[in-house]
């Protein structure tokens, strides 16, 4: 099973990636914005989860990423009263934990770590794409893609998560990571032909591009 059947089922499990497995009705939106403390433990509830598992992804050390879901959560309670209803809440939610991780990784702080310890890189295989239990094809499948992620360098990792399974497209990468479109697809490209190249897939296989129905 390629990472491509991975990021896929990923994907068809999690319904519509735009709510990012998120949901929290209307109302209770209106009330936390009304200040309703019981509301804000529903929506951090129903959002842990999914917006743990995407900091993870982005971010593999878990120090950082505990700080990063602990400052996603004050962010969206301190400023939940600009959310306007406009598009799914979770998707409003999802977007300020990808800036708060992006905003990590382009950092000075990151980069300096990096030299530090292998700490990323034994981390990230540690976080299984789904942590279900799975068939032990799958799950075997799973960590190999889990391993062959976490040799791309953070912000390659973080176009092709972003991208091939939270749907993102090039343009919405490229501003977040305040580059171009282009950028995003050459990295994106760059990462595909090493992942096949780690999990031995051949060279002709289909691409993870077709996973996503934007580009």
């Amino acid at each position: 099973m390629s990472f491509c059947d991975l990021f896929a089922r990923r994907r068809i499990k999690a319904g519509n990636v735009a709510l990012s497995g998120i949901e929290v009705a209307a109302e209770v939106v209106r009330a936390a914005q009304a200040g309703e403390p019981r509301a804000h433990e529903a929506i951090y509830l129903a959002c842990r989860r999914p917006i743990y598992t995407l900091i993870r992804r982005l971010v593999v050390r878990t120090a950082i990423a505990d700080e990063l879901f602990q400052e996603t959560f004050i962010e969206v309670l301190r400023s939940i009263n600009a959310y306007s209803g406009d598009g799914a809440f979770g998707g409003w939610v999802r977007s300020i934990a990808v800036n708060k991780c992006l905003m990590y990784l382009r950092s000075p702080w990151h980069r300096s770590l990096l030299y530090l310890d292998n700490e990323e890189q034994s981390s990230a295989s540690m976080v299984l794409l789904d942590e279900a239990s799975q068939p032990d094809v799958q799950a075997s499948a799973s960590v190999d893609v889990e391993r062959a992620l976490a040799s791309l360098p953070a912000l390659t990792r973080s176009v092709v998560w972003l991208h091939d399974v939270e749907g993102y497209t090039h343009g919405e990468i490229g501003r977040l990571l305040g580059r171009t479109a282009s950028f995003s697809k050459s990295q994106l490209a760059r990462a595909h032909v090493r992942l096949r190249e780690l999990l031995d897939q051949p060279a002709g296989s289909a691409s993870c591009t077709h996973v996503s129905s934007t580009c």
